[in-house]
């Protein structure tokens, strides 16, 4: 049986920047990156608003927050040292009404408790001077907010891991773990579909939506402490290129209430699409189609703040999937980022629950990894 030091699990944006970080600091063939898939980032990783979040919502001190905000800046740091695609264009959180203003003022100082220093409240004023084409009573502004090319993003980190002596194996799907005295068995299918195993020492779990699945491998009843995951669907509109033409940052409404989601919103892509989404369908069944029928769901929720827009200028765009460990009606969890030693499982770190802020936490999670590694 093959030995390796680390082995990860899913290549994801953050199984892959994990890859990129430890092969720094191991020697070619130690560490190996399990994909089940065809390709890099076929699930959650390519199906999301390809946002580079600012850090302003979330609980402060959680790892939501402290890995965005930092991963923020590092993800504009390595955007630009490697040339990948990206524009900080900023993102305008808009108050529809009076009433809405107080929940402006509660994101900007839990933005500022987060660290994030260049939110800036506006006024009606201010806001036509920016966006001419947004009817709004007040806004709040984020600066650092903006989108990137992930496929590039990914590409990249792929390219850095295998550069450094990563091994990315792809249609190698994990079908079990044996825990060992100095270690774990992974128990596979390779691409022809033939059994084969590897021992590793340290075993990565950043398989997304299958994350669960993977430690409950070992034994472990999932529900019993709450790392069961819920497929959460989210699906996409977008319009046409004129009509896209007339916004040029983000814009989102006031979060809900508990912060149980950031509500339909509208993202521009690095072609200039104006887009709208996510929505949040639990859902058992894993696809990709987007229900046209939704469309005029999309229109009300955007139509009183984009008065340009017909219900019929709404076209189904994507679809993604986000691996929440909330269920349905329960309160906002943080990401799960453990070494499950008081589990009995030294060596095994587990990542669940990475949803949105993942992919600006990208790089920061993957420091993380190598910390609890170290």
């Amino acid at each position: 049986m093959e030995k390796v030091e680390i082995l990860i699990i899913g290549a994801g944006v953050v199984g892959l920047a994990i890859a990129a970080e430890l092969s720094k600091q191991f020697d070619d063939g130690s560490v190996v990156l399990l994909e089940r898939h065809s390709k890099f980032g076929q699930e959650t990783s390519s199906r999301n608003s390809e946002v580079i979040h600012a850090g302003i919502y979330y609980p402060t001190g959680s790892l939501k927050a402290k890995l965005c905000v930092e991963g923020n800046q590092k993800l504009y740091q390595f955007c630009q040292e490697w040339e990948i695609p990206h524009k900080r264009i900023g993102k305008l959180i808009i108050a529809r009404n009076e009433e809405e203003i107080p929940a402006l003022e509660s994101v900007l100082t839990q933005g500022r408790k987060n660290g994030v220093n260049d939110l800036e409240l506006l006024d009606k004023d201010q806001i036509t001077k920016l966006e001419p084409n947004i009817r709004a009573t007040a806004g709040l502004l984020s600066p650092s907010t903006g989108i990137i090319d992930s496929h590039k993003l990914m590409l990249r980190l792929e390219w850095l891991a295998l550069e450094q002596g990563a091994i990315v194996a792809y249609n190698h799907e994990v079908i079990g773990i044996d825990s060992k005295g100095d270690g774990y068995h992974v128990t596979y299918h390779n691409p022809t579909g033939q059994l084969e195993s590897i021992h590793c020492r340290w075993l990565i779990n950043c398989a997304g939506l299958n994350s669960d699945q993977i430690f409950s491998f070992l034994g472990i009843n999932i529900d019993d402490i709450g790392y069961r995951i819920y497929p959460c669907k989210g699906e996409y509109f977008s319009v046409s290129n004129t009509k896209s033409a007339l916004v040029s940052r983000l814009i989102y409404p006031p979060p809900l209430k508990d912060l149980k989601g950031l509500g339909i919103h509208a993202t521009k892509a690095l072609d200039g699409r104006l887009r709208f989404g996510p929505n949040a369908i639990y859902t058992e069944t894993l696809d990709y189609d987007v229900n046209e029928d939704h469309a005029q769901e999309f229109y009300n929720a955007v139509n009183t703040y984009m008065p340009f827009l017909k219900s019929t200028d709404f076209h189904p765009d994507m679809a993604g999937i986000r691996p929440k460990i909330q269920a349905p009606g329960d309160p906002i969890r943080d990401f799960i980022v453990c070494h499950e030693v008081e589990r009995g499982f030294e060596g095994l770190i587990n990542l669940i629950g990475i949803e949105s802020p993942g992919l600006t936490s990208s790089l920061t999670l993957a420091e993380m990894v190598k910390d609890l590694i170290q």
